[in-house]
């Protein structure tokens, strides 16, 4: 707990605790993501919302680099920010229906783990916060093609 309140970056970096669970982290930082979601969904316009996605992606490559610095590893489990934002962004386009929406997270944890490629480039060469935000935006655009293949086939 210490840890997270050393630097604000670290706050935002381990998605303010959810990274800090010992059981699949990146999984319970989506879910803070999917919970927390109805809250900005509520005070914010689409546009808004997609230019808070905007400062919270390129200010998660700044939260997510120093927070792996410190702790010594780039992508350490604990940092989960990465998941968090890019889901976000496939929430903003999902159907607001529940049963989507919890098809849009297992998906999202099928591309986040498997890493398909450009994904694996960004997770094994680019060691950086770039690298680590990118890795789970390109999870985040293969959920959404996803998504939009299976409501083509189911309608």
């Amino acid at each position: 707990m210490h840890f997270l309140l050393a630097h604000p970056a670290h706050l935002l970096a381990c998605g303010f605790g959810s990274g800090l669970s010992p059981w699949a982290p990146g999984t319970v930082g989506t879910l803070f993501a999917w919970a927390s979601f109805p809250l900005l969904r509520h005070w914010m316009s689409e546009f808004e919302l997609l230019g808070f996605l905007f400062v919270c992606f390129f200010g998660g490559i700044i939260v997510v680099h120093r927070t792996g610095v410190d702790l010594g590893v780039t992508d350490h489990g604990s940092i989960v920010w990465d998941e968090i934002v890019p889901f976000w962004l496939v929430l903003l386009f999902c159907p607001m229906h529940w049963m989507w929406q919890s098809t849009a997270l297992v998906l999202f944890r099928l591309f986040d783990i498997t890493k398909p490629q450009p994904a694996r480039y960004f997770d094994q060469q680019v060691k950086n916060g770039f690298g680590v935000m990118c890795d789970d935006l390109v999870a985040a655009a293969y959920t959404l093609l996803a998504l939009a293949i299976l409501r083509f086939v189911l309608e």
